[in-house]
């Protein structure tokens, strides 16, 4: 129960991560692991002749690495489990008692009244 001119009010620690930064750091996921497959598909081709199981898990790699890059980049904006929630409730009034202004037993009464 907030009054009518009160804002709401909200904790920062429980605020996401901005927008751009968060796209910020998918982009850079998503980059270093479509780097990571080029390298291993150019060490595919490279040790093809040389060291062939080498070469088959690497390209193994490379194959599987493109699903892995985008599935990495798309984990993104879901609020973190540990955080509190940003939304903290205004304190609840204690109710008085029905029509007795709060007086619960007849010892709190003056002498004749009760």
């Amino acid at each position: 129960m907030r009054k009518r001119g009160e804002p709401e009010v909200f904790r920062i620690t429980g605020a996401r991560q901005g927008l751009a930064d968060d796209v910020r750091g998918r982009q850079r996921r998503y980059v270093i692991s479509m780097s990571v497959r080029t390298l291993s598909v150019i060490a595919a081709a490279a040790l093809w002749n040389v060291e062939r199981h080498v070469a088959v898990v690497a390209l193994v790699l490379g194959v599987l690495l493109p699903y892995v890059a985008v599935v990495i980049a798309n984990a993104g904006r879901e609020s973190a489990p540990g955080l509190p929630s940003t939304f903290l409730p205004s304190p609840a009034r204690p109710a008085l008692g029905a029509g007795d202004g709060g007086a619960e037993s007849g010892a709190e009464r003056p002498y004749g009244q009760g």
